[in-house]
């Protein structure tokens, strides 16, 4: 048998106000940079990068607080994370580049993009508004926010008795275990902090109006998961809707984490929409 060709991959690390930032750089061509979530780091796209470092250069990064980046005391500031997202573009000297941003990395790739850097040429949002304020998203899907939201706080605390992590989902614990484990794991890797914390922070900075993604330059496209009780997949919908050109997505059989849990059809409908940004 002859052996596979596997993608380079090699590691580093950046310097940042209060923080070093660790990064892995895998695959060539163009580059795709994943920003990761409340419950994950640089792992979480293992599915990710194996699927797209054939033909692009995967960027994954964890998040400054986040390990193995260095710990700060009483967690990061979401702020900075634009920050620290253009200080990683300059210094691996990315010239064509698109951002996938996954639940609390829609903040860093909204508020990045919102620069309108020349060398960005799309940014796919999963499972996340960022910034966005999903209570001035237009109707009907404003007015669905309170019985989801209901919803949802009912259901978090069963999934936490039940030993199930919400951004998973009870399908995911009882259909792939092992895969609801690894995911626990990573998450774990991030426990000796007040996540909740960061969480509050996140929410308390959510105040951008859905109008404020017009001013972004380059193709925009929302994944949303039906099964999601952390993120309204009808809001993907809602801010679209504000967006000339944008795309929209579901994948019908998924929670929070869509890309971990339905990795075929995430990177499906990823690809796809990579492919109209060459």
């Amino acid at each position: 048998m002859d052996l596979p060709k596997i993608p380079a991959r090699r590691t580093g690390t950046l310097a940042r106000p209060g923080s070093t930032l660790y990064y892995e750089v895998t695959g060539s061509g163009p580059a795709l940079v994943f920003a990761h979530g409340l419950g994950g780091n640089h792992m979480s796209w293992y599915q990710q990068v194996a699927h797209f470092a054939p033909d692009w250069t995967c960027v994954t990064f964890a998040h400054r607080g986040f390990a193995p980046s260095t710990a700060i005391e009483g967690g990061p500031d979401p702020k900075d994370y634009a920050d620290d997202l253009a200080a990683l573009v300059s210094h691996l000297d990315l010239a064509d580049f698109r951002v996938v941003g996954q639940s609390m990395g829609g903040w860093t790739a909204i508020d990045y993009a919102l620069r309108r850097p020349p060398a960005l040429k799309g940014i796919a949002l999963a499972a996340t508004t960022g910034p966005i304020d999903p209570k001035q998203m237009r109707e009907p899907e404003r007015a669905m926010l309170e019985p989801w939201g209901a919803f949802g706080d009912a259901m978090v605390p069963k999934l936490w008795e039940g030993g199930m992590h919400p951004a998973c989902g009870a399908r995911m614990a009882a259909e792939q275990p092992a895969a609801h484990l690894l995911y626990r794991q990573i998450d774990g890797m991030n426990a000796h902090w007040d996540k909740e914390a960061l969480r509050k922070r996140l929410m308390a900075s959510r105040t951008r109006p859905p109008e404020d993604l017009r001013r972004i330059a380059c193709p925009i496209l929302f994944i949303a998961n039906d099964e999601d009780v952390v993120m309204p997949p009808f809001a993907a919908d809602a801010m679209a809707a504000v967006v000339p050109g944008a795309q929209v997505a579901h994948i019908s059989d998924a929670g929070h984490s869509g890309y971990f849990e339905r990795p075929a059809a995430f990177n499906r409908i990823l690809g796809a929409f990579l492919a109209t940004t060459r």
